[in-house]
C-alpha cells in the first residue's frame, strides 16, 4: 500500500469555482514525487489538502489516505496524530511555521516533546542533533527568527519538519524565496536527508529545474488538472503539450543557473 494514495481530489471554492479538478497520484514509502505548475495551477492547495489544512471557505472531495487514515473530513485529534510522525510540511515562506516570538530552539524542541515525549537533557541533545543536520551552529537555537537568514530560517523549518522523522516530506516551493545560491544549498540538503532518513517526499515547485534536483516522477498540474505525468527524463524529452514545453524550456535555463545539467 502507497504512503499517500490520493484519488479524484476536487477542491472547490465557497462561489463553486473548481480549482483542483479530479486529481489522482500516490507516493510510496521512500518514493519521490514532484508537482510542478505555475501560479494558480493547484499545486499548492493539493498539498493542504493531503495535510488536511485547507482554510475554511474551500471544500474538498474525493480520498486522500495518508498511511491508511483518511484524511478529507477527518477530526482534528486524528490530523494532529499524523502530522509529525507521519508527514510534515515545509512551506514556502519559513515564517509560515515559525513563531517570531519564540527561539528557534525551542521550536524545533516542541515536536520532539510532543511526539517523542523529550524532556530536559535529552530534549536539549535532540535540538543540537537536529540543527546540526541541516548545518546550522549550535548558537542558532537562541537565536529568533529575525536575527538569522531567510536561508537559515529555512534550515530552521526543515530541522522542526524533520525532527520526529516523518515517513513523508511535503515541500512546498520550500526555495522560491531564496536566492539560486542558497537554493541550491537547500535542494542538496532535502536531496540527503531524505536518501539518509528513506523518507518519502512530495515536492512542489513552479520550475521543473527545482524539481529536478530531488525528483525522478512528476506531475504536470494547469489550472487544477494532471495534463502530465511520468518519470522527469521522458517529460523534459517529450513535453506532450505546449504548456509542459514552456515549463521545460524555463526549467532548462534555471538549470544553467544551478549549475546542473537537465
Amino acid at each position: 500500500m502507497s504512503l499517500l494514495t490520493v484519488s479524484d481530489l476536487t477542491v472547490s471554492s465557497a462561489d463553486g469555482r473548481t480549482l483542483v479538478d479530479g486529481l489522482s497520484f500516490s507516493v510510496g514509502r521512500g518514493h519521490r514525487l514532484g508537482l510542478i505548475g505555475e501560479s494558480g495551477s493547484g499545486k499548492s492547495l493539493t498539498t493542504l489538502a493531503v495535510a488536511g489544512l485547507l482554510p475554511p471557505g474551500l471544500r474538498a472531495s474525493g480520498t486522500v489516505l495518508l498511511d491508511g487514515t483518511s484524511v478529507l473530513g477527518a477530526p482534528e485529534r486524528s490530523l494532529n496524530r499524523l502530522r509529525g510522525r507521519v508527514a510534515a510540511v515545509v512551506f514556502q515562506e519559513p515564517s509560515t511555521a515559525l513563531d517570531p516570538l519564540m527561539r528557534l530552539g525551542h521550536q524545533v524542541a516542541e515536536p520532539l516533546r510532543r511526539h517523542q515525549g523529550l524532556r530536559g537533557a535529552a530534549l536539549k541533545a535532540a535540538v543540537l542533533a537536529s540543527l546540526e543536520e541541516v548545518a546550522l551552529p549550535a548558537r542558532v537555537a537562541r537565536a529568533y527568527p529575525h536575527e538569522v537568514s531567510g536561508g537559515q530560517r529555512q534550515r530552521a523549518a526543515i530541522a522542526m519538519a524533520l525532527a520526529c522523522r516523518p515517513a513523508l516530506l511535503i515541500a512546498d516551493e520550500p526555495t522560491t524565496a531564496l536566492d539560486v545560491t542558497v537554493q541550491a544549498e537547500v535542494l542538496a540538503l532535502l536531496d540527503r536527508l531524505a536518501t539518509a532518513h528513506e523518507m518519502a517526499l512530495l515536492f512542489v515547485s513552479h520550475d521543473l529545474a527545482v524539481v529536478g534536483k530531488v525528483t525522478d516522477e512528476v506531475v504536470v498540474l494547469s489550472a487544477g488538472r494532471a495534463v502530465r505525468t511520468g518519470p522527469l527524463r521522458s517529460v523534459l524529452a517529450d513535453p506532450g503539450d505546449a504548456y509542459t514545453a514552456a515549463l521545460v524550456a524555463s526549467a532548462r535555463r534555471l538549470d544553467e543557473a544551478l549549475g546542473g545539467a537537465l
